[in-house]
Order: C-alpha cells, then structure tokens, then sequence
C-alpha cells in the first residue's frame, strides 16, 4: 500500500470510528427514502443491520488487508453482508435492490468523511477509496442473494415435491403412494426415500404405488417405476402397482415396455385385496399417514 493510500485510508477509518453511529442512521434514511431499497423491513430492522454492517465494516478497515481484499477476506465483513443479503432474500426483496442497498451505505460512509474533513480537504481520494471498498461489497451481496434464493427455492420445491408423494398406511402392513402428475426423476427420488421410510418404519410387506393420478406412461416413467420397485424388493417387501387404466395399458403394450415382473392391478381397490392375500392379515388395524 502506498503511503498516500494509507493516509486516504486512515481518513475513512478515522471518521467510520468517530461516527458509526451517524453513518449508520445516515444509511437507514437512506433506505427509507429511496423506493425499493428498505420495502417490507421495519426501521428498527434496518438499524440492526447497519449497526452490525458498519461494525463490521470499522473492523475490516482496521485490519491489515488491502482495500480491494476487505469485503472477501475479512471473516466478520463477509459474514455481515453475507447475513445482510440472506435477509433480503428472504424478505423478498429483488437481488438488484439488495446491492443497490449494500452501495448507498457508499453516501453516508463519505459523508462521515466530509463531516471529519477540514474545509481544505479534498474528498475525491477518500470517495475513490469507499467506491473500490463498497462496490465489492455491492458484488458479494449479489451473488450471496442469488445463491441463497437459489437455496430457498430448491427447500420450498423438495417440500412441495414430499407434499405431493405422500405415504399412507392403508392396512396392517401395507402402504400406499398415490401418485398424481408427472413422474420425473427429482420426484422418484422423493418418493422412493419417503416409501422406504416407512417400509422400515413400519415393517411392511406390502407397498402400492398408485399411478391413477398419472396423465401418461412412457418409457421414462416406466423406468422410474421399475427403479422404485426394485428398491422396495431390497427392502423385503413386495410391490403392487394399481391404476393401470385401459389408455396406459394400450400405451405400455404399444412401447413394448416389460412390467411382466411387477404385480399390477386396475384400481387401488385391486390391489389393497391383493395385498392384504400377500401379508394374510385379515383385520385392519387403524389407519393413517406413514410420515
């Protein structure tokens, strides 16, 4: 670092010290006057923030790092807009408005500077400084939103794919997976982890997946049948599927695909009979969900 650099520094850390405090009301206002940037948040909400971003921003320029390395190396920073960003995700707000946020702390920061300036000083160095320091911070917050919507997104569609797949207890060892919509890979997998769950759980014999609710059968969703049934013959338990309607008979037959080697029946009453022949249990017990 240059030895004029590190008095330009020096000058910006001097004021985020001094005034922290005023900064960080500096940047609420900021927030709340401008449309966009601080929407849906509490004021009190927007305080806690700028608190926590502008403490941790006096300690990463108090650090040794250079200025361009501050945001991305300094642990307390990171994690400051990293949690900042999260937040806005979370709220809601759009990824651009998040960053937008993260830079107009930039106003506020040279403020501080121009309030702890001498009449004489001049405020470009310290506003080049703040621009390379907030502009990397603006970047982070963009990608962290990003990746964390990204996260969230991925949670609310696995919730929605178990809410979808759900297992349920029809007889004294035997449960059942109406299955209604597409069967892709992403859901076979929910459905197969979910199913053998509650085989374990719940020492059953016999499982029925019920594809009544299935528009159509092709050769993908044949095979993601097949990889289920599989599964569930290695957890000891048998496998009937139920609703093969007239329409996906005549599909299955004209692709050629081979279901000779799984137990098929044409309503889920079929094959709850059925089932009940397999485990020789003839009184029920009480039913109910398996998860």
């Amino acid at each position: 670092m240059s030895s004029s650099e590190a008095v330009v520094r020096q000058r910006v850390t001097t004021a985020l010290h001094g005034q922290a405090d005023a900064v960080a009301d500096r940047w609420v206002q900021l927030q709340l006057s401008q449309p966009g940037l601080g929407a849906g948040i509490a004021e009190h909400e927007l305080r806690e923030e700028a608190d926590s971003l502008v403490a941790a921003l006096v300690a990463g320029m108090d650090s040794s790092l250079p200025v361009d390395r501050i945001v991305n190396s300094h642990e307390e920073l990171r994690q400051a807009v990293s949690d900042f960003s999260l937040r806005r995700a979370q709220a809601g707000t759009t990824p651009t408005a998040a960053s937008l946020a993260v830079l107009s702390l930039k106003e506020a920061v040279l403020g501080a500077v121009q309030q702890s300036s001498h009449k004489d000083e001049d405020l470009f160095a310290p506003a080049l400084l703040i621009n390379r320091l907030l502009d990397a911070a603006g970047a982070l917050s963009f990608d962290t939103y990003v990746e964390g919507r990204e996260e969230i997104i991925r949670r609310q569609s696995r919730q929605l794919l178990e809410l979808s797949t759900p297992v349920v207890r029809l007889w004294q060892q035997v449960l059942a997976v109406p299955l209604i919509g597409t069967l892709d890979t992403a859901r076979t997998q929910v459905v197969m982890e979910n199913l053998l769950q509650a085989i374990q759980d719940h020492e059953a014999l016999v499982a029925i997946i019920d594809i009544t609710g299935v528009p159509t059968v092709d050769t993908a969703v044949a095979q993601h049948l097949m990889q289920t049934v599989n599964a569930v013959r290695l957890m000891g338990a048998d496998c009937v599927i139920s609703g093969i309607r007239p329409p996906i008979a005549q599909t299955i037959a004209q692709l050629g695909i081979d279901l000779s080697k799984i137990l098929t029946r044409a309503t889920l009453a079929d094959a709850l009979s059925e089932a009940i022949k397999l485990t020789g249990n003839a009184s029920p017990e009480s039913h109910g969900a398996a998860r």
